[in-house]
């Protein structure tokens, strides 16, 4: 019955009580998220294998800048670096995406053209997605029209934690189709749904309503970014996967801002789903704080010494 729902996208109002009850039959073992997590945290990676690690983080990272004094200059030099991370670095990979507002869109486009670097946009009234669906739908379309290979959604919070999850099913999967063929991420905003249970629940809203990716937070909110958030969240990736035979992706973002924590987070990510989910296709990194230390990191252990913070640029 839950392929059904995938497949159709069907709404939830149409055999509500038992979807919810499908749903809702996964309960979290909060102390056994949080024993996993830091058994996982024991794991040591080690020279050519640590710096493997470290190459592999740049390639999932979505460069990112949200800001209201956001400007076409400013969009263009992040748009440089995830196309060239680091010039005095050779063999480093691009970054996978770059993030912007939809007015801006238009020119990352341009600038990445013939890149391999996507262009993700926020839509649907980002952060708090306090809007109309109409409204969404309009914002959604206009950045696929100005060329966004990627939607970044956020659900509507106040109406899941009122308990109105067909509403949810159906607003995300009214913008999935209004993406056309741009992929969907859909931002949970966790910090925001107070316990596992709700980011489980949430989890398997987005990904039977058509999400390719389900993403932590907006990084607006804290606590953004967790293990723990992310591990329950890459669980309801393994099973919707096990149930439907789709990928989906899992992107967490806001307050990963250290290469040891983004390598914690890769050993998560293999260890509960497997090798086939460490690509651009299927994971990413909101973080983009987190691409300076990367770069430190990594001339780290090809030279033996850390470069000073100054050889980095801030965008």
């Amino acid at each position: 019955m839950l392929i059904y729902y995938f497949r159709g996208l069907k709404s939830m109002a149409e055999n509500h009580q038992k979807a919810l009850h499908l749903f809702s039959r996964v309960l979290i073992d909060q102390t056994g998220i949080e024993e996993r997590v830091a058994r996982l945290n024991k794991r040591s990676i080690k020279k050519d294998s640590k710096l493997e690690g470290l190459k592999l983080a740049i390639s999932l990272m979505d460069l990112t800048t949200l800001d209201a004094r956001d400007t076409p200059a400013r969009v263009r030099q992040l748009c440089a670096k995830a196309v060239r991370p680091h010039e005095a670095i050779p063999g480093l990979p691009s970054a996978a995406a770059v993030c912007v507002y939809p007015n801006l869109v238009s020119e990352a486009k341009k600038t990445l053209a013939g890149s391999p670097v996507k262009v993700a946009a926020v839509a649907t009234a980002f952060p708090g997605g306090m809007s109309s669906l109409k409204v969404k739908i309009t914002e959604t379309k206009f950045a696929v029209g100005q060329g966004a290979d990627e939607i970044d959604m956020v659900i509507s919070r106040g109406k899941f934690l009122e308990g109105e999850y067909d509403y949810v099913f159906d607003e995300i999967a009214a913008v999935k189709e209004a993406c056309g063929t741009a992929l969907l991420k859909v931002i949970l905003e966790t910090g925001e749904l107070s316990t596992l249970d709700h980011v489980r629940l949430a989890s398997d809203l987005a990904l039977y309503a058509g999400a390719d990716f389900i993403k932590t937070s907006t990084g607006k909110i804290q606590p953004a970014a967790t293990l723990p958030v992310t591990l329950v969240m890459l669980e309801a990736i393994r099973d919707f996967y096990y149930r439907t035979g789709r990928m989906a992706g899992m992107k967490p973002a806001g307050g990963i801002s250290t290469a040891k924590l983004a390598l914690q987070y890769l050993v998560m990510v293999k260890e509960t789903l497997g090798a086939a989910w460490l690509s651009p296709g299927y994971f990413r990194f909101g973080a983009s704080s987190l691409a300076n230390d990367l770069l430190m990191q990594i001339v780290k252990e090809m030279t033996g010494v850390y470069q000073s913070a100054d050889y980095f640029s801030k965008d």
